[in-house]
């Protein structure tokens, strides 16, 4: 990195000069009396800073070493007294090492700020194809979240499970996970994920191919969605199905939502409370609502690109488990990895590189 080569390239600082502008803006609009006295307005710019706020000392961390490393390149070209140039020959080296650092971090910081902003995400998994072998994968890919969720600290609430009676594994199960970073890690796991294994049930010992969907949709306050309660959504108590005693079909604890102009119809009925069960229902459809009109805004983005952002449809095969070989390759990764660990919640190494491929991602498209 020569002395007259910008560490950052000038359509990305151009960038990072917009987002500096508007944290400034933020600041002083957060010393505003008038704004100070409406909490909502309080709320709304204090949320925006915070996610600005990383970005932005990422970039003034890179200008700081940016002027150290040229200060110190002006007196080696100044022919300065040998003691001092020295000096310079040995700190610029080291300076170079710490720049490159700081810019793949505010790289970094800038493609993922708004991703690192959401701390709650709604997992949603259902049973593919594969019969019973499928249901007993899908509790299997539940027990590795909650496991990886135990490791990073994070909250891990059931919101609803459907069991599979006659196997023991389930036909699907929606989760409410929190905690730092939990969509930014959490959203690459979206897809269909695959098992090749035998199952418990294989008399011959063939290995079957088996499939379950998992869906993972940031959670947003309500504010950020747009419902209109009283004429767009039909909600109802309604009684549960499945195992699980006389009680789970007499009372009507569950509760159904139906959102009239997409359709989208949710059915709770894991908690023994019907206000439980109605609070989770409308949760997961704010966040559906809410996926669903990310995935309009990126298809819009994409439209002239190749390829769409967030490429991990649910119909999209991103990941299969080789139980044989005890290894895990993911179709977007060109390693593979050790099964027995992704499957105890080890997940750091594969998330840390699906992150580092979708920030490069992103930032070739800047």
């Amino acid at each position: 990195m020569s002395r007259n080569e910008p560490a950052i390239p000038p359509a990305i600082a151009e960038k990072l000069g917009h987002l500096e502008e508007q944290h400034a803006r933020l600041v002083s609009e957060l010393q505003d009396p008038d704004i100070l006295a409406d909490h909502r307005k309080v709320r709304e710019r204090s949320i925006r800073k915070s996610a600005l706020d990383p970005v932005v000392h990422a970039a003034r961390a890179v200008r700081d070493l940016e002027r150290e490393r040229d200060s110190w390149a002006s007196a080696l070209a100044s022919g300065a007294d040998s003691e001092l140039s020295q000096l310079a020959r040995d700190e610029i080296p080291r300076l170079d090492a710490r720049l490159r650092d700081a810019v793949k971090e505010c790289l970094a910081r800038l493609v993922s700020g708004d991703d690192e902003r959401i701390g709650s995400v709604i997992l949603e998994l259902r049973a593919g194809t594969g019969g019973d072998e499928a249901a007993l994968w899908t509790r299997d890919l539940l027990d590795m979240y909650h496991k990886h969720a135990v490791r990073q600290g994070w909250t891990f609430d059931i919101l609803d499970l459907v069991a599979e009676s006659d196997a023991g594994g389930l036909r699907s199960a929606v989760v409410n996970i929190k905690g730092s970073g939990v969509w930014a890690q959490l959203a690459h796991e979206a897809g269909v994920h695959s098992v090749k294994r035998v199952p418990a049930t294989e008399a011959q010992g063939r290995i079957h191919t088996s499939t379950a969907t998992v869906a993972v949709l940031p959670e947003p306050d309500e504010s950020d969605v747009e419902i209109d309660w009283a004429n767009d959504v039909e909600e109802f108590a309604t009684r549960a199905q499945g195992p699980g005693g006389q009680n789970v079909n007499k009372v009507e604890t569950a509760w159904q939502v139906h959102h009239k102009p997409t359709g989208i119809i949710i059915k709770m009925m894991e908690a023994k409370s019907q206000q439980q069960n109605r609070e989770r229902a409308r949760r997961l459809l704010v966040a559906r609502l809410h996926e669903a009109q990310r995935r309009g805004r990126e298809a819009q983005r994409a439209a002239a690109r190749r390829t769409q952002i967030g490429s991990a449809e649910r119909s999209e095969k991103i990941r299969t488990y080789r139980f044989k070989e005890g290894i895990v390759a993911d179709e977007r990764l060109p390693g593979e990895y050790n099964l027995r660990s992704i499957l105890t919640g080890d997940l750091q190494s594969i998330l840390a590189d699906l992150a580092e491929r979708e920030t490069s991602r992103r930032l070739s498209e800047l």
